[in-house]
């Protein structure tokens, strides 16, 4: 039986003067997840820190399938083209969680 993998992502704007170029990534990556079998199920930036200080400015998480989609996902030549978007604008923790 093939389990669902899940896409965690924290995302931090330390840099404001570089959020338009996370915003044209925001509009560009959906379509590229969804068209690879992603679904989101949290796109946010209206967090409450429930306990400790961990305070992300948005957090994403995306269901997946299987492990396998993901990857192929976020190791697509699409993807690739687009993810310096990210990297050179926003910092970023992810984490894969994979269903028992």
């Amino acid at each position: 039986m093939i389990m669902s993998c899940y896409f965690m992502v924290t995302v931090y704007v330390d840099q404001p003067e570089k959020r338009a170029a996370y915003d044209e990534y925001i509009a560009r990556v959906r379509p590229i997840v969804e068209k690879n079998g992603g679904k989101y199920l949290v796109r946010s930036e209206k967090i409450e820190t429930f306990a400790g200080n961990w305070k992300p400015d948005r957090i994403i998480v995306i269901r997946f399938p299987d492990r396998n989609t993901l990857e192929r996902c976020f190791g697509s030549e699409e993807y690739r083209a687009i993810a310096p978007l990210r990297t050179e604008s926003v910092r970023t923790q992810a984490v894969i969680i994979d269903e028992d």
